[in-house]
């Protein structure tokens, strides 16, 4: 039997193709790998900050690859996952001959969470960059299409679950993408370096002339971070919970698209493509659901969930330290996951909708009376007097026709050519200029 059958969660077991590659940013062997980068990093720029190494050591110490396996079991025994990642790298330095005073400066000075912060934040900033945006704006891009394929195609509005003013289908996909487009723009994610309690005390006890301030700055800026220089042993989180947030406003848009979507099937405007094979009830031959669509909302939910706790409890700590954010943040992975669920969802199926022609005509043609917005605006502009109650009184709570509504026109007194034009009007043609309105749209 295959392995994802027995793991705990749905993105590790059924979901698993469609966000294996999450597991590369947010896996425990990941988080081990991050925080390894990390600590050479920082052990390169101190042996260059002292002159101590020479250009060849350097280079031994930069191809050190660690082994996750090994940390976990030397974690057994230390029960602390970065002072393991510590002894496991120690050892693979020894092992390339590496000299112990130049050993010695590994994790010189450092808490804990100012690997952890920073290994944290690029977790989540290099699988945002990399896999989650690539996804989101592809996605955007598709959906760029489907409104310029259906700018001109006339649909009926409803407003309240009412019919109302016509639009096209376009323009309403459009609306979606531009949404969509305004919220890829990330905040900037901050990270500290600063010690024990974030003051940067035993550094410059130990070399109180070295400007450890700016170094720890340099530090962070060259991992493409803000500096923060004011933080606790933790760095508060709030560049993180802004950046969770945005995802959280993504997952709304894509969730009002996928109930929307879903109405829209309801109501026959769009008409799903069969796929041989598929089975869409177990007892009802004949259908076609859509569960991509569904699937997604509910991914979108989680993921939003999962956020919205991570945004209240890292951004709350008891004085200098707690480790209640250390349990927390090691799910961001997971709200990640579903939200890259959903989008992927919604990228499967979009192929497979399928505009129904003779019943978004059919719903236009049995609903006349939208048009009388735009004749009672018109006799208005003519000097026409009490025109809403007119138009009210022969439409509202009621159904009209075309004939009904142009005897209606014909009996007006108003100029020949404002009353051409009304005659000409139709559900059809009345739709502003929704099918210009595509233009907008940035990709």
């Amino acid at each position: 039997m295959s392995e994802p059958l027995y793991n705990l969660t749905p993105l590790d077991g059924r979901y698993q193709k469609e966000v294996k590659e999450l597991s590369d940013y947010f896996s425990e062997a990941a988080l081990i790998k991050y925080r390894a980068e990390l600590e050479k990093k920082y052990l390169i720029a101190l042996l260059q900050l002292f002159k101590k190494a020479t250009p060849q050591e350097i280079k031994k110490i930069s191809q050190v690859k660690i082994n996750p396996e090994r940390v976990k079991e030397i974690e057994k025994r230390t029960d602390h996952d970065v002072k393991s990642v510590e002894y496991a790298m120690r050892e693979e330095f020894k092992k390339i001959g590496l000299r112990k005073e130049l050993i010695e400066f590994f994790h010189f000075a450092l808490t804990s969470w100012d690997i952890n912060n920073l290994a944290n934040t690029l977790m989540f900033k290099d699988s945002l960059e990399k896999i989650y945006l690539l996804n989101l704006n592809y996605l955007i891009q598709e959906l760029t299409k489907l409104a310029k394929n259906y700018k001109s195609l006339t649909i009926l509005s409803l407003t309240h679950g009412q019919p109302a003013t016509p639009t096209t289908l376009g323009k309403e996909i459009a609306v979606f993408a531009a949404r969509l487009e305004r919220q890829t723009k990330f905040p900037k994610l901050l990270g500290k370096f600063s010690g024990a309690t974030g003051n940067w005390a035993a550094h410059y006890l130990a070399y109180p002339k070295i400007d450890w301030l700016s170094f720890s700055k340099r530090f962070v800026e060259s991992l493409k971070l803000e500096f923060n220089p004011l933080t606790t042993q933790i760095e508060p989180y709030d560049s993180l919970a802004e950046n969770y947030q945005q995802i959280i406003r993504i997952n709304n848009i894509l969730k009002n698209f996928c109930q929307d979507i879903w109405l829209y099937i309801s109501r026959g405007v769009f008409k799903q493509k069969a796929v041989k094979g598929e089975v869409g009830s177990s007892t009802m031959p004949h259908k076609i659901n859509p569960i991509h669509f569904e699937k997604a909302e509910a991914s979108f939910g989680m993921s939003s969930a999962i956020f919205n706790f991570l945004v209240d409890k890292l951004t709350v700590s008891r004085f200098q330290r707690d480790l209640t954010d250390s349990a927390s943040i090691r799910n961001q992975g997971m709200a990640m996951g579903y939200s890259l669920l959903g989008v992927k969802n919604i990228l499967s199926h979009l192929n497979r909708l399928e505009p129904d022609k003779t019943k978004i005509k059919e719903e236009l043609e049995n609903n006349w009376e939208v048009l009388t917005e735009g004749i009672q605006t018109v006799l208005r502009k003519c000097g026409c007097s009490n025109a809403y109650d007119k138009l009210k009184d022969l439409s509202r709570g009621k159904k009209i026709n075309k004939m009904l509504l142009q005897d209606f026109i014909n009996a007006l007194k108003i100029p020949d050519e404002e009353k051409e034009k009304l005659l000409k009007l139709t559900p059809f043609n009345y739709y502003g200029i929704s099918d210009q309105l595509i233009k907008y749209l940035k990709k």
